[in-house]
């Protein structure tokens, strides 16, 4: 970036109050909002870790494990065009406004159309999800289609994976409606500012599918710690049972938020109107959101289109690797992101430098824990991933695949988190269909750039690159798409800045801070690295914490000692 451009916004912070100052009156709502996101995200993605990692040991990198991600994602569709992103555009907004101006009976008749709409939408789409399995399995995953020629054929074949895959869909596809009003339920409460319960509610899903694994491999075999006793047979039942703990998981976590619910909205008042007020001005805003989160949703049904070409692998090793990809997307990215936009969107437009300067500020606050997880990734990937994958069937070499691809998708990590408060700072401003297309861009560029690496990379070994190792044979294709994925995500990033450059001069990207961050993560890998180095041939279990908490640690006290505001900031959202 241009040094003047770089200046300019500088000093356009120094001219307005930061919001991180006492006299701010939303400076310490958000900041708590945002470090009770954060550890409602953490608390769920820590059970979301022991999930993959319990499906890891029983599936591995294999046949199994490929399907479970088919399964798993069709019904995403759904979820994700209705859900969380969906309702932060639309709903968050109106119903904010409402409450801010004290119209609470208003809020609740509009709350209620809401959900009554959303639940009319939510059945009939899961309806058509179980009537239309089958060519829903043919048009996510046409490689699977294959499996059908081969039994035809009277071919001998471990899984079929079509058939598989439409049994799955069957029992997981109805969990996307509930998640969808479960959606509801957060954007009422984070328009309340209650952030905790809403981001721990995912948490019970986690628990629900762990619990179903371990309980059907007792069933199965008399005990859930033997997972080489699994036969294919059994292997599918399993599966089979992980999904309907995933559709048990799904209505508990609604379940848990409805108290929370009623509590903060007692005027609620249930309809399926859209002469309501602020419910016609919510579709207008649904239109161009849904439109954009679409095209967001197509990029990874293309993931899972493509992969079902490649080798046997690719899509669970996407699987394991998308889950540390968004980690910090969903950590760092999704709590500040979450937390602002309330506040964003209760600001006026005679206060675009408040707007300005809070958007800049929550930037770096993203970057500050963002950027040393990239370098972190690369610098010790197949340490976390071994540490939290390497059990049962999962083996050396899915480790070492699972972290090649991790290192295609955290080029752009970065990206994907400073997109997601750049598309909320455009809905904060009313404006969704900016980044509706802008997404339409994203999804073009990842796609060119996947479709022939990924094809090129199949054809190399796992063994070419990181030597012979045990178990099944494993190709790089995967990889294509991760780097396909990173690239589209700083097109994106590069998007969404430019078409808010005309109002929103000063709203640049931090890079002198983004830098400055890079080396100070970069300076705390050597001592980590060094310990790493020296320490035993302990089990990774062991080595990866101490490895990881020294690059942590050093990194976090060198920015307290440098005087980085951002470590401030996040300690007061967690303490407050």
């Amino acid at each position: 970036m241009p040094e003047a451009s770089s200046s300019s916004a500088s000093s356009s912070e120094e001219a307005v109050p930061s919001s991180d100052s006492p006299s701010d009156p939303s400076s310490e709502s958000t900041g708590s909002a945002a470090g009770s996101v954060a550890a409602g995200i953490l608390s769920s993605r820590i059970l979301g870790l022991l999930r993959e990692r319990t499906v890891a040991y029983f599936f591995g990198v294999s046949a199994h494990a490929d399907v479970l991600q088919v399964a798993f994602k069709s019904p995403n569709l759904l979820q994700n065009l209705l859900g969380e992103g969906t309702i932060s555009a639309a709903f968050i907004p109106i119903y904010s406004r409402m409450i801010e101006e004290g119209r609470h009976e208003a809020a609740g008749r509009f709350a209620g159309a809401i959900f009554g709409l959303l639940l009319a939408v939510a059945a009939g789409m899961a309806v058509l999800g179980i009537v239309f399995a089958e060519p829903l399995v043919g048009l996510l995953a046409p490689g699977y289609v294959v499996d059908l020629f081969i039994e035809v054929l009277g071919r001998e074949q471990t899984v079929n994976r079509f058939e598989l895959a439409v049994q799955a869909i069957r029992i997981i596809f109805p969990m996307a409606g509930v998640l969808v009003l479960s959606a509801w339920a957060l954007g009422v409460l984070n328009s309340h500012r209650r952030f905790f319960v809403p981001y721990v509610a995912p948490a019970l899903w986690n628990v629900a599918i762990i619990s179903f694994l371990f309980g059907g491999a007792y069933w199965a075999t008399g005990t859930p710690w033997a997972p080489q006793a699994l036969t294919s047979p059994t292997l599918t039942t399993l599966l089979l049972t992980a999904c309907v703990g995933a559709f048990a998981g799904g209505i508990l976590q609604f379940v848990v938020q409805l108290p929370f619910v009623v509590r903060e909205m007692p005027t609620f008042s249930f309809s399926v109107s859209t002469r309501v007020e602020g419910v016609s001005e919510a579709i207008n805003a649904f239109g161009p959101v849904v439109a954009g989160r679409g095209v967001a949703q197509l990029s990874s049904y293309l993931d899972i289109f493509f992969a079902s070409f490649l080798a046997v692998g690719a899509l669970s090793s996407l699987r394991y690797a998308q889950l540390l990809y968004m980690l910090p997307v969903s950590l760092f990215g999704m709590s500040v992101a979450a937390s602002e936009l309330p506040e964003l969107s209760r600001l006026t437009e005679e206060k675009v430098a408040t707007f300005t300067a809070r958007l800049r500020r929550s930037m770096r606050q993203i970057a500050f824990l963002t950027v040393p997880t990239v370098v972190g990734y690369f610098a010790f990937g197949v340490l976390l991933v071994g540490a939290l994958f390497r059990t049962g069937q999962f083996r050396a070499g899915d480790t070492w695949l699972v972290t090649i691809v991790l290192g295609g998708y955290a080029l752009g990590i970065l990206a994907t988190t400073l997109s997601r408060l750049l598309q909320n700072a455009f809905y904060a401003i009313g404006d969704t269909k900016t980044p509706a297309w802008i997404a339409v861009t994203r999804v073009t560029v990842s796609t060119v750039v996947a479709v022939p690496t990924m094809f090129w990379l199949d054809t190399i070994p796992l063994r070419e690159v990181v030597g012979p190792l045990p178990g099944s044979v494993l190709y790089l294709g995967a990889l294509g798409l991760s780097l396909g994925a990173s690239v589209g995500a700083w097109v994106e990033v590069w998007r969404l800045r430019r078409a808010l450059r005309p109002s929103m001069p000063d709203a640049t990207v931090p890079w002198r801070a983004l830098l400055r961050m890079m080396g100070l993560a970069l300076v705390a890998v050597v001592p980590a690295a060094g310990l790493w180095w020296t320490l035993p041939d302990w089990h990774v279990l062991l080595v990866a914490p101490l490895v990881v908490g020294t690059y942590a640690t050093v990194y976090l006290g060198t920015a307290a000692l440098l005087g980085f505001e951002e470590i401030a900031t996040w300690s007061r959202r967690f303490v407050q």
